[in-house]
């Protein structure tokens, strides 16, 4: 379906409210289903990603039920002595599909853990291995190191274990996240080039909440992050709005001008996105961080500034800054992310093509994207079912008229109301 993407006619001036991080929430949910009764988790996104870890977890016996409006009550933890077979199906999640099979690496009665054919096709071998490592069984039905993939306990025990950091950080998020229940613990190293390091530190951030003292230490072997034999504590736990997804509403102010706030992000945020707010200080947007809210403030008599940046710690961004970089004074260049290209599209190549059709200048790198200024004009742009890809056309769409992208719907996997609250933007813009 080819739908076009309406412009704003003018600055805006409006606050968002984002929904909850799909990737706090996801986090925090494994570890509530191991604490059970007692645990409630709030301001859950309505996201296809958290939808499918709340499907999964039930699909592995956990009693989940909604309590209101984005609040989920667990009333019996996780069973990992079980052994009931069991199926979950992660469709597009690769946070659902990666937790869980650690999870259900955990189990005497394992599972498969399969997802849509696009997510067949990420890599998840490091974990795999990892998880056979350990002592796990760990069987897939089609190629290595993909799904779908059988698991379960096996001899599995802790100690120490080394990851490759280079790939994807949701490859040691899962393991830490089931580590209090291995025999010791585990001391896991994360070695090599490593991506998405802030996302480490909030995996161990939401595990301390729930009770687990884990810690992390910088050292030349690599980064390791120790986790004590435990439980998860039950608590109500209230997940924070979506860093990632606040980029878009400040993204189209940076673009077409106005005024924006974010209610109840602020600095002190455990996602390392929500950096988004100094990049485009960087670039010359005027940013004020108060206790309960960021906003975000473009004069358009004021150019932006092109930027050089390596986004290997906020590479979700990638899409949004190539964007906004188009209507910079100067070309910009960003670094460090070359791994993207295994996320939900290819990241790099993909977006470079399809910006390119609008004669935007985007020359893709080994590691990143090279952004110089240009006439730039309507175009129709594929999504290659990438939510961020969507999003971030959407802020391209913002300032220059005949955008239009097929299939819309994909926002669904982290902010089904997107459209909707995009147009409520524009409507302050009239």
């Amino acid at each position: 379906m080819r739908s076009v993407i309406e412009v704003f006619e003018s600055p805006v001036d409006c606050t968002v409210v984002v929904p909850g991080s799909k990737s706090i929430a996801n986090r925090a949910l494994v570890c509530a289903a191991f604490a059970g009764e007692g645990t409630t988790v709030a301001n859950v996104p309505d996201g296809d990603d958290s939808v499918a870890m709340v499907f999964g977890l039930r699909a592995l016996g956990v009693d989940i039920s909604e309590a209101g409006d984005g609040v989920l009550r667990f009333g019996s933890a996780l069973d990992i002595e079980s052994t009931r077979f069991a199926r979950v199906d992660a469709g597009l999640a690769g946070t659902t599909s990666r937790f869980l099979t650690a999870v259900c690496a955990l189990r005497a009665g394992g599972a498969i853990i399969d997802g849509a054919a696009a997510l067949r096709g990420r890599p998840m071998a490091d974990l795999h291995d990892a998880l056979e490592a350990l002592g796990a069984h760990v069987n897939p039905s089609d190629a290595r190191g993909h799904l779908p993939v059988e698991v379960s306990a096996g001899a599995i025990r802790g100690g120490e274990i080394e990851i490759p950091g280079g790939v994807s950080s949701q490859f040691a998020t899962a393991l830490l996240l089931v580590a209090p229940y291995l025999r010791g613990g585990l001391r896991l190293v994360v070695a090599g080039e490593r991506v998405s390091d802030s996302y480490l530190e909030m995996t161990v951030e939401v595990m301390r909440d729930f009770g687990i003292d884990a810690s992390i230490n910088d050292t030349a072997k690599g980064r390791i992050v120790t986790v004590p034999e435990g439980r998860y504590v039950p608590r109500h736990y209230e997940v924070e709005p979506d860093a990632s997804s606040a980029s878009y509403p400040m993204a189209l102010v940076a673009v077409c001008g106005g005024s924006v706030t974010i209610p109840n992000l602020t600095a002190d945020s455990l996602q390392g996105d929500v950096a988004f707010a100094d990049i485009l200080e960087e670039m010359g947007c005027r940013v004020e961080r108060g206790l309960t809210s960021i906003s975000v403030h473009r004069d358009l008599e004021r150019p932006l500034r092109g930027i050089d940046i390596d986004m290997v710690d906020v590479s979700d961004l990638v899409p949004t800054v190539a964007v906004v970089a188009l209507f910079a004074a100067e070309g910009s260049r960003i670094r460090g992310v070359g791994f993207i290209r295994a996320k939900e599209s290819d990241r790099l190549g993909d977006l470079a093509r399809e910006l390119s059709k609008t004669g935007a200048s985007v020359v893709e790198t080994d590691d990143g994207l090279i952004v110089q200024p240009s006439a730039i004009h309507g175009a129709h742009l594929e999504t290659h079912h990438d939510h961020r890809l969507a999003m971030g056309f959407s802020v391209l769409a913002g300032r220059i008229a005949g955008v239009s992208i097929d299939d819309p719907s994909v926002v669904s996997k982290s902010w089904p109301g997107f459209w909707s609250v995009r147009e409520q933007m524009r409507a302050t813009a009239r």
